[in-house]
């Protein structure tokens, strides 16, 4: 593609650094609905995809918009999406089907308060959503951005776990990210890791042998036109796509597989940061923009404090990685969870460490960022 950002230093918006990011990964294909606070991701891809060669269109509704994503992957396209929370729950259905038809593509969340239309404002209260929102078993992948930067490095790592394991991946970043303007880097095209989806022909896989969901865990995935037979269902199905010889032994042998591709391999694809772990007495875990705060909220309770906390930032939602969790963090004080929300995180991070701390304290906000103080307040309050 012609007209791509260009490397070196760039200073924009959150929304524009992820479109040109999806650009950079090869994406071809924006399908998309406005919503607050999303619209500036759909109006930049609107801009820019055009100029580089790419397609974008914009759907009747956010239900015609993933569905066009599926439609395009399946045609051999990397495509994208953006919405926000209301849009997200429309969305459920077509991220459940691709799940089952293991259609690669990118949708981005740009999180706003609930239930229902709640308001336009910073939140984090699609986390669960975003691994519970679908109906029926199967694990998507899902990343939490905090910068700039990370909304265009992690678009592109997006597309590159889309293309590996064959799967949605989700990009759960929030109003605060998608709206800030700050510097970020762009590295050479030829520097970035950018998967090749898996393709029969390629493995020396003839038309009359190709299983659309064999030949391994990841399938290799024949495009629409390729000449391969590809019966996409989103029904329980055999490797050959037949559903008509339904058995519960089928049925095991098809969702495990699915469960197996994501869940058994965590360690491959979840990814943790820690922060001041070697001599903590305490620990703080977050997510998304939640970490800008709170890792000053921590430099400031070790400097001027005395109080001893480390930080674990989760930069992969899903799959959760609960193993990688419990070795960092072999035993504890108090672990603080600050997440703007109730404590939706708070449930899993409790199942994984409860025999590893005396105490686990959420920290809520709602509808906006922590503050640093907020954080600090609720840290000495606890701990001194």
């Amino acid at each position: 593609m012609d007209h791509l950002i260009q490397p070196g230093v760039h200073y924009l918006q959150g929304s524009q650094a992820c479109a040109e990011g999806a650009l950079m990964a090869g994406c071809s294909v924006y399908a998309g609905y406005p919503i607050t606070p999303a619209s500036e991701v759909m109006e930049h891809a609107a801009l820019r995809f055009p100029q580089v060669g790419a397609r974008f269109i914009q759907m009747e509704d956010e239900i015609a918009s993933s569905s066009a994503l599926l439609g395009a992957s399946l045609a051999g396209a990397k495509a994208i999406t953006a919405t926000s929370s209301p849009g997200f729950s429309l969305m459920q259905e077509v991220i459940s089907y691709a799940i089952m038809a293991e259609v690669p593509f990118v949708i981005v969340d740009v999180q706003r308060p609930g239930p229902g239309q709640g308001y336009i404002t910073a939140s984090q209260e699609d986390v669960m959503q975003a691994r519970w929102g679908h109906h029926g078993e199967g694990s998507a992948i899902s990343l939490a951005p905090s910068s700039v930067q990370e909304m265009f490095d992690m678009t592109i790592e997006a597309f590159h776990l889309a293309e590996t394991w064959r799967t949605p991946v989700l990009l759960m970043t929030e109003e605060t990210v998608a709206h800030m303007r700050e510097r970020f880097t762009v590295p050479p095209r030829e520097s970035l890791s950018l998967a090749k989806r898996k393709k029969p022909q390629d493995l020396g896989i003839q038309p009359d042998e190709y299983l659309p969901w064999g030949h391994g865990v990841v399938a290799p995935m024949a495009a629409w036109g390729d000449g391969y037979a590809f019966n996409c269902v989103g029904l329980t199905h055999h490797e050959d796509g037949n559903v008509t010889k339904y058995s519960t032994e089928m049925h095991h042998r098809c969702i495990s597989r699915l469960k197996t591709k994501i869940e058994g391999h965590v360690d491959e694809i979840a990814r943790l940061e820690t922060f001041y772990l070697d001599d903590c007495e305490h620990v703080l875990i977050c997510y998304g923009s939640v970490f800008r705060t709170a890792i000053e909220a921590v430099e400031e309770a070790r400097k001027n404090k005395g109080l001893k906390v480390g930080l674990v930032r989760m930069v992969t939602l899903w799959p959760f990685a609960e193993e990688k969790l419990r070795r960092c963090i072999e035993t504890t004080g108090t672990i603080f969870v600050p997440e703007m929300n109730y404590g939706m995180m708070l449930h899993p991070i409790t199942a994984a460490l409860r025999d590893r701390c005396e105490r686990i304290v959420s920290i809520p906000e709602l509808g906006r960022l922590h503050t640093p103080e907020l954080i600090l307040s609720s840290l000495s309050r606890e701990l001194q």
